[in-house]
């Protein structure tokens, strides 16, 4: 359980020497997350913080938006490796009381890879009319941030990535304040679960929405990563590298503040602009 990293031997060439050594790997294994006892989405995932995860995933796709509406989480018992023991990666969600059961068809049981997040479900429509905290967008919202802190956030994200240093093979989403303070960092050798687990562990304790706070990712921003932060009422995120079409779409839909290729003092801002306490019009060049 919760095994984070593992080792492999490796053959390694260094500039024509050859040798071979110990290599530590981030670990990769499926999760099944259940609800109500239905198989609901398995996704491929670095083991540890499965219940966050899972509450993530489930403020994702507009099932939970407050701990109040969570009974439990727990590992399947049925959920067996060899030898008989329990492999840990199944796990069951279960809402408390009166908390609507959405159905479970054929058309919402999917397959997740580290890699793409909710490949299937790609809707501006269903992102819009299902988010519990629509973003505010008026250009006089309280949430604002300086650019400059913007570029500080990419080296403390990379800083605060332990397991990073010892793999170099996963990705982090990290919650900032718009001062630059780190709130809580989680790496998953998928950008997506990364996102879920901080997301869940903010349900756990009460915290949605996040409506004050950034979210900063490594990797690209995706219109699943957009997706997250717009459900969790998120207002900025920034990620170091290129967003898709469809992520800048709905940010715009959604008043969200979306940054990518944050690197050092270069950024672009791609849409919510209004929330950056920008020194001069921007030029149209």
């Amino acid at each position: 359980m919760g095994r984070v990293t593992e080792r492999r031997r490796v053959i390694r060439i260094r500039d024509g020497a050859v040798s071979t050594r110990p290599d530590t790997l981030v670990a990769e294994e499926p999760l099944e997350i259940r609800l109500g006892g239905k198989p609901l989405a398995i996704t491929m995932r670095t083991p540890g913080d499965d219940f966050a995860l899972a509450a993530g995933f489930l403020v994702s796709e507009g099932v939970l938006a407050s701990a109040a509406e969570l009974a439990n989480i727990v590992y399947c018992a049925g959920a067996t490796g060899e030898g008989g023991s329990n492999s840990y990666n199944v796990v069951d969600v279960r809402l408390a009381d009166g908390v609507p059961v959405p159905d479970i068809s054929l058309e919402r049981n999917v397959y997740t890879t580290s890699s793409c997040g909710l490949c299937g479900k790609a809707s501006l429509d269903a992102v819009r009319t299902t988010a519990r905290w629509p973003l505010d967008t008026s250009p006089d919202t309280p949430v604002r941030i300086e650019p400059a802190t913007l570029s500080t956030l990419p080296d403390r994200l990379r800083a605060a990535q332990r397991v990073f240093e010892r793999t170099g093979g996963l990705h982090a989403a990290a919650l900032f304040t718009t001062d630059g303070e780190l709130l809580d960092i989680r790496e998953d050798v998928g950008r997506h679960n990364a996102v879920d687990k901080i997301v869940g562990r903010a349900l756990q304790q009460g915290q949605l929405p996040l409506s004050s706070c950034v979210l900063m990712v490594s990797g690209r921003a995706s219109f699943e990563l957009v997706q997250k932060a717009v459900m969790a009422g998120i207002p900025v995120l920034a990620a170091v590298s290129a967003p898709s079409s469809l992520a800048v779409d709905l940010a715009v839909e959604t008043g969200l503040t979306l940054v990518g290729f944050l690197r050092g003092t270069s950024m672009n801002v791609y849409a919510g602009e209004h929330r950056l306490a920008l020194s001069a019009a921007a030029s149209t060049d």
